[in-house]
Order: C-alpha cells, then structure tokens, then sequence
C-alpha cells in the first residue's frame, strides 16, 4: 500500500507544523507519510520538544525545514497550512491534491511570562492533537 504523502506548513517550523507531524506519525503513520516545513525556518523550538515529549512523542528527528526543499520535489496528497501566515503567503505549490487550512495560535509568540508560554504551547499541542484526530476521523467516515 502506498502511503499518502502529507506536508504541514507554517511560518518558521518551529512548532505547529512540527507538533501536527508528529501527531500525524503517531497516530497513522501506517497510512501517512508526513513532512513539515516553514516559510522561514526558525529551527525547532525548545518548548515544542518539551511538551511532545510530555505528551510521549519523541522530537530527536526533527528539524526544521524550508518550504523550498519539497517544492516541485514530489507530489504530496495534502498540504495542510496550520498558520494564517502561511495559508496567504504560500505559493501556489504543484503536485498537492487536496490544500487544507487549520489555523492555530502560534505558541512562540513573546507575550508573558515563562509559565505562561508553556501553557500556550500545551494548549496548542493538544488542539493540533484533536484536530489531526478528528481529521483522521473524517477520512475514515469518507471512505
């Protein structure tokens, strides 16, 4: 069985698009082969890590990657962009079969203290989680 590729897209790969590959792997990577990239890569955010690894997924193999690297380099069956930025500022990408938007609230915005970012990005962990999984839903109900 061939595997539908999937990339997540937003502004600097540093947190949504990585936390939604990751979820994306866990949970149907039998079925999925998935990609991340940013518009401007701003390598992979620490707290990302932590908060992955909280939930029990393992971020050792990520990095951060620009959208360049997969344009007009395969065909993916969903380009999902998980950021406003990045849904109008995205080109028109050749190769995608379905373009889909989930806008999240970016976690790596500098507002507060400390504490209060590791609570954003918790809460935009879990929303990313339960949108992948109500995803994954809607596919199986399709088909």
């Amino acid at each position: 069985m061939t595997k539908i590729r999937v990339l997540f897209l937003c502004t600097g790969n540093s947190a949504r698009s990585q936390m939604a590959e990751a979820w994306l792997r866990h949970y149907a990577g039998d079925r999925f082969e998935v990609h991340s990239a940013g518009l401007e890569p701003k390598g992979l955010h620490p707290l990302t890590v932590q908060v992955m690894e909280e939930a029990g997924l393992d971020m050792s193999g990520h990095t951060s990657k620009t959208l360049q690297t997969y344009l007009g380099q395969m065909h993916f069956g969903y380009l999902i962009t998980v950021c406003s930025r990045a849904e109008e500022q995205c080109p028109i990408f050749p190769g995608v079969g379905t373009r889909l938007h989930w806008p999240f609230d970016d976690p790596a915005v500098d507002v507060g203290d400390a504490q209060a970012q590791l609570q954003r990005f918790r809460r935009v962990r879990d929303e990313i989680e339960a949108r992948v999984l109500a995803w994954l839903g809607e596919l199986s109900a399709a088909a």
